[in-house]
């Protein structure tokens, strides 16, 4: 019970922080947000991280840092994340979410080449799930992109979603149910 009671208390500022990154942080920034994230599959199926902030599992990725290009912030977010070297095989495609953080996340399908897997600050834990049980911890926008992932398109697609107040809602039960089974 104290260690659920400890997790549990770590609510407020993770809350605080993801409010300001999600709603205040996007009207100071100059450009539009570019996120880049991997669909990374192997034969025990695709990579998820588990993060930090809001205990929920996504697809490994970040920012860019300046001068950088995207191919190259992703092997270098999936390795600080991860600890694994990839080899990027195809864009699958950009979701340019609105309304909770407007952004556009770019998507590459991804193979491991090298390194071993080692959770971070970031991502304290890192899996590997099969395609066909994705865990129900899964926040929901990452189920169009491994959709498409999976279905190895010949073309990248854009799709435009928006992130509103029901998803902000679903990410907090998932946030919730993770940190309360631990």
């Amino acid at each position: 019970m104290i260690g659920r009671l400890r997790r549990l208390a770590g609510l407020a500022p993770a809350y605080a922080r993801t409010a300001w990154w999600g709603m205040v942080g996007p009207r100071r920034e100059r450009a539009p947000l570019l996120v880049v994230q991997a669909a990374v599959l192997g034969p025990d199926g695709i990579l998820l991280s588990l993060r930090s902030d809001l205990w929920g599992w996504e697809l490994p990725g970040g920012n860019l840092q300046a001068d950088e290009v995207p191919e190259a912030a992703l092997r270098r977010e999936v390795r600080e994340e991860t600890g694994l070297d990839v080899e990027l095989e195809a864009h699958v495609g950009d979701y340019v979410r609105s309304g909770f953080r407007p952004h556009r996340a770019r998507v590459y399908r991804c193979r491991v080449s090298g390194g071993a897997l080692t959770p971070s600050d970031e991502t304290p834990r890192v899996a590997w799930f099969p395609t066909d049980a994705l865990p129900d911890a899964l926040f929901a926008w990452y189920r169009a992109p491994i959709e498409d992932a999976l279905a190895r398109l010949q073309q990248p697609v854009e799709r435009h979603e928006h992130l509103g107040l029901a998803a902000i809602l679903a990410a907090a039960r998932i946030d919730l149910r993770t940190r309360w089974r631990g």
